[in-house]
């Protein structure tokens, strides 16, 4: 059974950064494309970023490019998310997820198969 475990939020100031961490425990991490998303209080589920197998292949929400990078250590089995520049709007809780069989639009919740609990950030301005 796949984990994945967000780690990294927290409380910070406009202008400040973050990086999220996202940890798996399945063996088959290089084969999932891993994605992040978000929901802020009172909204839906939104997708933030994407990052293939391969790490070749890379997508993000236009309200985060120039801001944020997505990445992978496969040999760590592990998702990051740097977030830059932060802004109050950035504020939601931070969701994991792994896709297994690369069917959907990586863009969609549809697509994964495995989330983690969520990391709390929350941006002051």
């Amino acid at each position: 059974q796949v984990q994945l475990v967000e780690s990294g939020g927290g409380l910070v100031q406009a202008g400040g950064s973050l990086r999220l961490s996202c940890a798996t425990s399945g063996r088959a991490f290089s084969y999932y494309r891993m994605g992040w998303f978000r929901q802020a209080p009172g909204k839906e589920r939104e997708f933030v970023a994407a990052i293939a197998r391969s790490g070749s292949y890379i997508d993000y929400i236009d309200s985060v490019k120039g801001r944020f990078t997505i990445s992978r250590d496969n040999a760590k089995r592990t998702v990051y998310l740097q977030m830059n520049s932060l802004k109050p709007e950035d504020t939601a809780v931070y969701y994991c997820a792994a896709d297994a069989t690369g069917y959907y639009d990586k863009t969609t919740r549809e697509a994964y198969d495995y989330w983690g609990q969520g990391t709390q950030v929350t941006v002051s301005s």
